[in-house]
């Protein structure tokens, strides 16, 4: 579902049909349930090898950045220029030995595009253009452009559909270039907010048009919290919950989700209980009658919520607890209105931080004395039973490839990194 892009909407019919086969991702079941079309637009952020491209994990067409939003918009030309980006072309040569020490935006690359078990190639980039924000944001107007067409394209057609749609904004670091809604607010992300709301207004729109609005499920959702990196001229900070992205704090951690499904889900209603984005897997799979394809040979995290969402009622909720990682180490666990702080290997247990988050949101004032002395032992049984389940299925290991193996047209600058990486990669063995 939303597992990258700082806003993103998902776009899926209704119309479940019977299927066959297995699946490990959305696209792949809604592929597998005979059959709906599926297509990918926008961010993807999960690798630059093959094996993570969207086209190769479910889709049957992916138009994809294939890294994020640091190429893109933090250390370009222009966001080197304006001091997003230090020590990259800011500085003087002359006594350089490591000419690889420095990556080249330009050399990198940015948009790709291919079906299902077809060519792939990158688009909207020539040999020896410069990656700038101008580019940048011809990027983010052809990502709304293509998701509209995709959209057009798929209501059109005789097979049900999942269109999953990633815009790369509001990250936008440059004042250069920048044009679009303002807002009194000022912030370079708050500014491009705006402009992705009249985005979602254009799709919204188009789907009345199209006659599917009252028959599609629209999930529009972030994916972390914000960049407090870039704050305060974002123009976001921290307010309610603390902290933002990386951070295990609610403010890394909780974003915003909104769910439409006119006649089946209560407008303007809300449920509070806790929803974890692996949710949205399992839910969906659920109701575009594709449950049964869910992997059953390893741990699935998410649990269908589709009843709570359907008849608003948070007593059906299925989730009571979430644990919270940093990469691949558990760092909290709520539980309730509850939350541990797990402490780190040495330290002693009885230290560890415990907050009620119905009554401290930012997490500043911990209860461990409170909560701690009934409350522990139950919380380390939490972790050892997802630890133990852990044990039973084993994580599928990281894959390792070769840097935009398989594109078609790749720039003699792209290469060049390509082999630069390379002789990296090597050198500790050396």
């Amino acid at each position: 579902m939303s597992f990258a892009g700082e806003t993103s909407s998902t776009y899926t019919s209704m119309r479940p049909r019977k299927s066959s086969g297995n699946c490990a991702s959305i696209a792949a079941c809604r592929s597998a349930a005979d059959r709906y079309a599926t297509s990918h637009i926008g961010k993807w952020h999960m690798g630059d090898i093959p094996e993570s491209w969207a086209m190769n994990n479910g889709f049957d067409y992916a138009q994809m950045a294939v890294h994020q939003q640091g190429q893109l918009t933090i250390f370009n030309d222009d966001a080197i220029f304006e001091g997003v980006s230090l020590g990259n072309a800011d500085y003087v040569p002359t006594y350089t030995i490591d000419s690889n020490f420095r990556p080249d935006a330009s050399a990198m690359m940015t948009t790709i595009e291919g079906e299902a078990g077809g060519p792939i190639h990158e688009i909207r980039m020539e040999a020896g253009e410069r990656w700038n924000s101008e580019k940048y944001n011809e990027m983010n107007q052809a990502f709304q452009d293509k998701a509209m067409q995709e959209l057009a394209r798929l209501a059109g057609g005789e097979e049900p559909f999942f269109l999953q749609y990633w815009p790369l904004l509001p990250l936008d670091n440059t004042r250069a270039g920048r044009d679009g809604p303002q807002s009194p607010n000022g912030g370079l992300y708050a500014d491009k907010m705006q402009l992705v709301d009249e985005w979602l207004g254009a799709m919204f729109a188009s789907m009345e048009e199209l006659g599917v609005a009252d028959n599609t499920i629209v999930i529009v959702m972030g994916d972390n919290g914000h960049f407090t990196k870039y704050s305060p001229q974002s123009g976001y900070t921290p307010m309610i919950f603390r902290g933002g992205k990386t951070d295990t704090t609610e403010g890394g951690v909780r974003t915003d989700a909104f769910i439409r499904w006119p006649g089946m889900i209560e407008a303007d209603s809300l449920l509070n209980s806790i929803v974890h984005v692996s949710d949205m897997y399992t839910t969906l799979a659920r109701l575009a009658g594709a449950d049964q394809f869910i992997p059953r040979d390893r741990l699935v995290d998410g649990v269908d919520q589709s009843a709570a969402l359907l008849f608003s009622d948070e007593q059906k909720a299925r989730r009571d607890h979430i644990i919270i990682y940093s990469n691949d180490k558990p760092k909290a666990i709520v539980k309730d209105q509850l939350k541990l702080k797990l402490p780190p290997p040495g330290e002693n247990p009885i230290v560890a931080k415990f907050y009620n988050l119905y009554h401290d949101t930012r997490e500043e004032y911990s209860v461990s004395t409170e909560v701690g002395a009934w409350g522990g032992q139950e919380f380390v049984r939490i972790l050892n039973r997802h630890m133990a389940r852990k044990e039973l299925y084993p994580d599928t290991p990281p894959a390792f490839g070769m840097p935009y193996e398989g594109v078609e047209n790749i720039r003699p600058e792209t290469q060049a990194a390509v082999n630069a990486y390379v002789v990296r990669r090597e050198a500790p063995k050396q």
